[in-house]
């Protein structure tokens, strides 16, 4: 008998019968490589060793029978996709039924005639390839969807950043600013997400995105007039209507992008949040809306604290950083006040790596000197 497959599959014989193991193999070995073992505890150590493409094997055996060797081989990873077909003398139905319960794709009873095993031997042994082939595809799709996914994610990143950069180049804020305040953001979600209030909002996809989008908080200050962006001194209170209409022109430029598109996709709404609320105060004094508590998106909580925090310890030419310990102690006096008070515990847990993104990323006096020509023209 001619079979279809042009490489020999091994077969594993487990039975403790020697004229058995004799037989089997004999009607097998013309178009199969054939190992044998005479105990179930043989069985295991060939199959892990070999991986022979499918087990013929028996169920009364002493020590481990059949069904305790077919368990084993289930519960083991490296033969659990080995397909097991019971030979055997027990014909009653409940043994049967209690060995495809263990694991087995078939169940042979003795006396067999030799076509009838062939022929399911092979056909197993196709239906094993088959599913083996697919299984490659399928991992090989899951490489490419996830490359895929992490080429757009690069991709979209800079493309953030890019954008971000329009506003950060209008202002006195350095690009480092954007980096340290996306490191805040995944600080503050990575200890948060397993507080109970945000452990629900705060999904690994959500933080990603949340981490992703942070640099876009102050791109609406693209809209903002020089005159008064510019301006390092307090504002006219006219001027500061105007300024705060950033948070707006930020949200309605994610709006416009957003409807360009038939893509259902959070980061829209991630974004929008963040860029729109990130002023709001806890105790409602702040703005676009006069939000309090829990009215305040997660986003724009956790994005007013990192924004704040690195504002206080950032130099510029029209003012000294303060020290971290000075900064701590205004976010630690706005608990409550300015900031979700579980956020600011979180910040206070989190002191030391806050400190650490600060100086990795540190604005030198160069930078400052060169930032604050670059925006007003002058000469450093």
């Amino acid at each position: 008998m001619d079979l279809f497959l042009p490489v020999k599959p091994c077969i594993l014989v487990v039975d403790d019968t020697p004229i058995n193991l004799s037989m089997a193999a004999a009607q097998l070995m013309p178009h199969y490589n054939v190992n044998t073992a005479s105990s179930g505890a043989i069985a295991l150590s060939l199959a892990a060793d070999k991986q022979p493409d499918l087990i013929l094997l028996d169920i009364m055996m002493p020590e481990l029978d059949g069904y305790e060797v077919c368990r084993a081989l289930k519960a083991n990873p490296l033969t659990r996709h080995i397909p097991v077909i019971f030979l055997t003398g027990k014909a009653d139905p409940e043994s049967e039924e209690l060995g495809m319960m263990v694991g087995a794709v078939d169940y042979i009873t003795r006396p067999v005639i030799p076509a009838i095993l062939l022929s399911r031997v092979q056909a197993h042994l196709l239906a094993a390839s088959t599913n083996r082939s697919l299984h490659v595809s399928n991992e090989y799709l899951e490489f490419e969807v996830t490359k895929r996914t992490r080429q757009m994610a690069a991709l979209q990143s800079a493309t953030i950043l890019a954008l971000a950069s329009l506003a950060e180049m209008r202002d006195f804020e350095t690009g480092n600013h954007l980096k340290r305040t996306q490191h805040y953001m995944e600080l503050l979600c990575s200890r948060l997400r397993r507080e109970p209030r945000f452990s629900d909002y705060l999904s690994p996809e959500r933080i990603q995105i949340l981490v992703r989008c942070a640099p876009l908080h102050d791109i609406g200050k693209v809209g903002i007039p020089d005159r008064i962006l510019l301006n390092p001194g307090r504002y006219a209170p006219e001027d500061f209507e105007i300024m705060k209409t950033h948070c707006a022109l930020g949200r309605d430029a994610v709006a416009n992008a957003q409807a360009t598109t038939d893509e259902v996709n959070s980061f829209f709404e991630i974004a929008k949040e963040l860029i729109y609320s990130h002023h709001e105060k806890w105790n409602g004094s702040g703005y676009p809306c006069g939000l309090a508590g829990d009215l305040i998106p997660i986003p724009a909580r956790l994005m007013a604290l990192a924004d704040v925090y690195d504002a206080l310890i950032s130099p510029r030419v029209y003012k000294d950083g303060l020290s971290h310990e000075q900064a701590s102690r205004t976010i630690v006096e706005g608990r409550g006040e300015h900031f979700d008070p579980d956020v600011v515990d979180a910040f206070i847990e989190l002191e030391a790596e806050f400190q650490a993104v600060a100086a990795r990323f540190a604005d030198s006096s160069m930078d400052v000197r060169r930032k604050a020509a670059q925006v007003t023209g002058s000469v450093a």
